[in-house]
């Protein structure tokens, strides 16, 4: 394969589809994408949806060919791949995608039929942003601890309480929301339900802003009423389907983790070429040379690790501990490649602007969301233990 980027498409883990993808792709980044943000971070991230949809990638993010999905079943490896894609060139891009379908997951795997019908074919062409809503301030990893609560009166529930660090917020056209009904105590008595934005009683509290720039907020529900068929799946079945949606994308974050690494390491590797130092170039150095070494071990000790989890979902097989693993070393493996990548470029890495610049910001975040790095080491020595 022409581009070196792509080798690791060669590996038995792919199908011929999945490779035409990667690269159909990679020449539509190439051509559409630029890795800077505007100023108005919010209209980017809607013109990046409108123009993933155009494109045809947000079909790959919903399932169900006849409501606009690209199978009848989400693809982990196609989202992998989408994601390592979008990630290496622009990290609001991958933003923008994992949110798709991220914030619409739960109607794709639990949703109505006439929810699905509403909501994903307009979520596959773009028109429609999604939002995932489940963490709070008292409960982001713990999310059996969370408070925010939906009392049904009549054939309408009532939502009351607070959600934060909500990707998408502000932007988003509906969020899936995650609530306690009180069926039981923990995990076993929380809903799932639909709000579109602009429900009364549902505002934008605050907006976040954060080190890598993406729409954040954080939410407020006052006795906000919406209709009972807005709820997904049945009473107390929200926990679950909350696992499952993240289930489906968490090994996506260890793919976009990736993506970023993969830009890190092509990043270091043109300045090692191009920076004269003490009569020759930095790449002659040995040290220079050990730590691309370094950088190249573990960008692909953790692409066979992503890939691994990926493949053995889409063979049907249960990938908790592959998964955690997966995004445990790529997420953490990356932030050490973009840091030595930052450090070969010397005082022109920290320069506002630059690439290696913008990837420091941007991969940090990736350690903590969708199950921080020391909640993926529980899970790992739990299920080894077992």
């Amino acid at each position: 394969m022409a581009n070196p980027v792509l080798k690791h498409l060669e590996w038995p883990f792919f199908e011929p589809r999945h490779r035409e993808l990667a690269a159909q792709l990679d020449a539509w980044c190439a051509e559409f994408l630029h890795s800077g943000h505007g100023a108005d971070v919010d209209a980017e991230c809607i013109s990046l949806v409108r123009a993933l949809g155009q494109g045809g990638w947000l079909r790959h993010a919903v399932a169900g060919t006849a409501l606009g999905g690209a199978a009848e079943v989400i693809d982990t490896r196609a989202i992998c791949l989408l994601r390592e894609t979008l990630a290496r060139y622009n990290g609001l891009a991958d933003f923008a995608f994992a949110m798709q379908g991220l914030g619409s997951g739960a109607i794709s795997l639990a949703g109505t039929p006439e929810q699905r019908e509403r909501y994903l074919p307009a979520v596959a062409r773009g028109e429609k942003l999604a939002a995932f809503a489940l963490s709070e301030p008292q409960a982001g990893s713990d999310v059996a601890a969370l408070q925010c609560s939906a009392r049904l009166e009549g054939d309408s529930y009532v939502l009351n309480g607070e959600k934060t660090w909500i990707s998408n917020g502000g932007i988003a056209d509906f969020y899936v929301v995650f609530a306690r009904t009180g069926e039981a105590a923990g995990s076993r008595g929380i809903s799932a339900f639909i709000v579109d934005a602009g429900t009364p009683g549902f505002e934008i509290a605050e907006r976040i802003e954060v080190i890598a720039p993406h729409p954040l907020a954080r939410l407020k529900f006052t006795d906000c009423r919406i209709p009972a068929i807005q709820r997904i799946g049945a009473p107390a079945e929200g926990f679950k389907i909350a696992m499952r949606t993240l289930d489906v994308f968490r090994t996506s974050v260890a793919a976009a983790a990736l993506g970023f690494a993969r830009r890190g390491l092509q990043e270091g590797l043109a300045q090692a070429r191009s920076r004269a130092m003490f009569g020759a170039h930095l790449a002659d150095l040995p040290l220079a040379q050990a730590k691309l070494a370094e950088m190249a071990c573990t960008v692909d000790s953790s692409a066979l690790l992503v890939y691994r989890a990926a493949w053995q979902r889409d063979q049907g097989q249960t990938v908790t501990r592959e998964a955690a693993m997966a995004k445990l070393m790529a997420t953490e493996g990356a932030q050490q490649v973009i840091d030595a990548a930052l450090q070969l470029h010397g005082g022109r890495g920290v320069r506002s602007g630059e690439i290696v610049e913008s990837l420091y910001r941007e991969i940090r975040a990736l350690r903590i969301y969708e199950g921080a790095s020391e909640v993926q080491q529980l899970i790992i020595g739990r299920d080894l233990l077992k």
